[in-house]
């Protein structure tokens, strides 16, 4: 079945991977078969994986060779008349097979993820992305997811998460980014990192990755609580219903597993609004029906504003319930076909713009030789006019040199004339000029006699001058020693003065001291003289005694 077969080509692609051992795109045919056993037997088909030992001779397979062999032997004895539910219960199990495989390359149980989650997140991202390979490793197949469709899934967890994602230009560069990327660069991508100290961030980042594999995975295009009206007792009761394109599931709680009731839903269906009661009064339950030919399902929900979107998204699920893809797998093609679209568009738009640039191009060239041609042309023109001009101006010239060579001629006639008079006069003018020279050279030879006089004199005066310069050296050195011995006289003469006071001092003392041991006695003329005793003072020194006006000398 080509469908099924479609829709997990991208998580057998993640499994032949991760057999590879050298990493060159190719995987020996045991481990292959391996695999191929594994599906097979999902699909209640046994022994295909033999032929795998004689299709090609090679021991080795590349994706594209295993994936036909696929196509031709195993999913081709799959009913293509399967229902979507078993369509997907199919692609389910498929990827669990594939999930075992490769599911070492890809770590889970950290701060961020659950193994759970990590394996929601490969389902979705095998969804979304596209099969891909490079043109220097033709061998070599990846999987790999466009930016848009990476920013769609960070978007939806960070909303999920309570985060600002409008407000956080960290993952703008996606918009406008051709590099697509891989599972486990999505997987990084997804960590969040500068979000992890959130409140309970790892349920609640689980929490968000399982809601949306229940859109994208399980095909859940709506949920929420509504109204149904029993058949054995008509009331209204409050149930948590799921819809997804092939049936409509109900739950007395959301986080039950236990299916209350299923209504499956085919092309058959039809939704109608059910219409106001003839009272007149508002009802709390805003009605409306799900018909199938003799069974009428009556639902409800508390505003009308809910009823109209469960109305527009039952009318989805019945026109999907026919289809062999589901809404949202449908929908990720209209998306990779808008891209693609656009794309072509871009291209499209790339050549004409390179056409209208290759025109311009060719356009320029041409105006630019056209302006070299009449470039060309100009400049002859002007070389031409040039040379003409070049003619008239030799001719013109040719008549100016003739007159000159006349006028020449004349003044050469004059000038030998004047030349020869000149010549009369230089030879005079040279006699004299030689008198003079010889005047000049006695002048000189005097100077020189001057000059040696004077060069004579100069050594005297210097000679003289060196010599009083000497004797005043001299002068000044014997004014120093005079200055010298002049200080040291002075100095002893301050000494000898200082004796002679205290000399004197001493004396006063002395006479003081005898005048009061020696008696006294008076003269002749009335004067008390001190009697004349041994002592070491001088006889002729003078004696004064108070209240006299004389001295007198004893002898």
């Amino acid at each position: 079945m080509a469908t099924l077969l479609k829709n997990v080509t991208n998580s057998i692609c993640h499994a032949f991977n991760a057999l590879q051992q050298n990493r060159d795109g190719f995987v020996s045919k045991s481990k292959l078969k391996v695999l191929t056993a594994n599906i097979a037997t999902l699909l209640d088909l046994y022994g295909v994986e033999r032929g795998l030992d004689h299709f090609r001779s090679t021991a080795t397979l590349n994706f594209e060779h295993y994936r036909y062999y696929l196509a031709q032997e195993v999913f081709a004895g799959v009913s293509n008349e399967l229902p979507l539910a078993a369509l997907r219960n199919y692609e389910t199990k498929i990827d669990e097979v594939c999930w075992l495989v490769c599911r070492m390359n890809f770590p889970a149980n950290d701060q961020y993820y659950t193994e759970e989650a990590v394996y929601k997140l490969f389902r979705i991202f095998c969804l979304v992305a596209d099969l891909s390979t490079d043109a220097s490793e033709p061998d070599r197949y990846t999987v790999k997811i466009h930016p848009m469709e990476a920013l769609i899934i960070i978007k939806h967890l960070l909303n999920a998460l309570g985060l600002n994602y409008d407000g956080d230009g960290k993952y703008d560069y996606l918009r406008t980014s051709d590099q697509s990327l891989e599972f486990g660069e999505l997987l990084e991508m997804l960590r969040f990192k500068n979000y992890d100290k959130v409140n309970d961030y790892r349920e609640s980042i689980c929490e968000a990755i399982g809601d949306m594999y229940q859109t994208l995975i399980e095909d859940v295009i709506k949920k929420g609580y509504l109204f149904r009206r029993g058949y054995v007792l008509p009331t209204f009761r409050e149930y948590f219903f799921v819809l997804q394109p092939c049936e409509l599931s109900y739950y007395k709680h959301p986080a039950d597993r236990e299916v209350c009731g299923t209504i499956v839903l085919d092309s058959r269906f039809m939704v109608k609004p059910a219409g106001n009661p003839s009272s007149g009064k508002q009802e709390k339950v805003q009605r409306f029906t799900l018909v199938s030919g003799d069974r009428t399902y009556e639902l409800g929900t508390p505003d009308h504003k809910t009823r109209l979107q469960w109305i527009a998204a039952l009318q989805l699920a019945i026109t999907y319930s026919t289809g062999r893809e589901g809404f949202q797998r449908d929908t990720v093609n209209r998306r990779k076909q808008q891209r693609e679209a656009e794309q072509r568009r871009r291209r499209e738009e790339e050549q004409l713009r390179s056409q209208h640039l290759r025109r311009l191009e060719e356009t320029h060239v041409q105006l630019e030789r056209e302006k070299q041609a009449r470039l060309a042309a100009e400049s002859q023109a002007r070389q031409y006019e040039a040379v003409a001009r070049e003619d008239s101006r030799r001719v013109a010239e040719l008549e100016d040199v003739k007159l000159c060579l006349e006028k020449m001629l004349e003044d050469e006639i004059q000038a030998k004339r004047d030349e020869e008079i000149v010549r009369a006069l230089q030879a005079r003018v040279l006699a004299e000029e030689w008198e003079k020279r010889e005047e000049l050279e006695q002048l000189q030879a005097e100077q020189k006699s001057l000059l040696e006089q004077e060069r004579q004199k100069r050594m005297e005066f210097e000679h003289r001058q060196q010599e009083n310069e000497q004797k005043l050296f001299e002068a000044e050195g014997m004014l120093r020693q005079l200055e010298e011995e002049r200080k040291r006289l002075d100095r002893e003469l301050k000494l000898a003065r200082q004796k002679i006071q205290l000399s004197e001092d001493n004396k006063g003392i002395v006479e003081a001291k005898l005048q009061a041991m020696s008696p006294t006695y008076r003269t002749s003329a009335g004067e008390f003289m001190i009697r004349r005793t041994q002592s070491f003072v001088a006889a002729d020194r003078p004696v004064l005694v108070a209240g006299t006006r004389s001295s007198h000398r004893f002898s």
